[in-house]
């Protein structure tokens, strides 16, 4: 009889684009720290944590949504979701990004915020006022009690939508070794030139599609 061997560990996934892409707007000094030492540890130590467990083999969701454990957090969770949230957060840029969306997207945030601009605000102001670290996002709601599909979190340390039971479309990363480098202090300007010059609406419209694919 074969013995089951254990799954591969978790790999850290390169962002989409080269290290450099995104400059001037985000250094490749700051992606090397941010993508290549702390995205990096999360990843080794999640590893860590879950061989020989139950957890190890499972998907990175199922891992994160085992170990929330409806808020009462598994040690592996900041880990897991750290892991996930870096990898959402590289998808949310691409170089020659920012500006205003189109499509089907577009029509949803006129809906659901009155207009781009209403939500530029609303988005901007969760990153600001999140108090010490963590993430804001622009998610889609599967089950909406008013109609409006589309919200804006703020969520602290590493918890995201995926275990609020929403989907999330859009984030930006409110620690301080995102923009430390780049922007010292200066949360306001980072979040300002990540909408301005960075957000792939491309992925944004890309993950609503699948959204709307699975609610429906």
């Amino acid at each position: 009889m074969a013995t089951a061997t254990p799954a591969a560990k978790l790999e850290l996934k390169p962002p989409p684009y080269p290290l450099d892409a995104l400059e001037p707007h985000m250094s490749a000094n700051t992606m090397s720290y941010h993508w290549g030492k702390h995205h990096r540890s999360y990843v080794d130590n999640l590893n860590k944590q879950i061989l020989g467990t139950e957890l190890q083999g499972k998907s990175l969701e199922d891992v994160i949504v085992q170990t929330y454990n409806n808020g009462d957090l598994h040690p592996a969770f900041n880990n897991a979701a750290q892991v996930w949230n870096h990898d959402f957060f590289w998808d949310s840029m691409k170089p020659g990004g920012g500006g205003k969306p189109s499509g089907e997207l577009l029509k949803l945030i006129e809906r659901d915020f009155g207009s781009f601009e209403k939500f530029a605000e609303e988005f901007r102001a969760a990153a600001a006022t999140q108090f010490g670290s963590g993430w804001a996002w622009l998610a889609f709601n599967p089950r909406p009690s008013d109609g409006k599909e589309l919200v804006v979190l703020k969520t602290p340390n590493a918890v995201n939508p995926l275990v609020l039971g929403y989907t999330a479309l859009l984030t930006i990363d409110v620690w301080e070794h995102a923009y430390y480098l780049d922007y010292q202090n200066r949360r306001p300007d980072y979040i300002s030139i990540f909408m301005e010059k960075l957000v792939s609406w491309d992925a944004v419209s890309a993950k609503l599609e699948v959204a709307k694919a699975q609610a429906a």
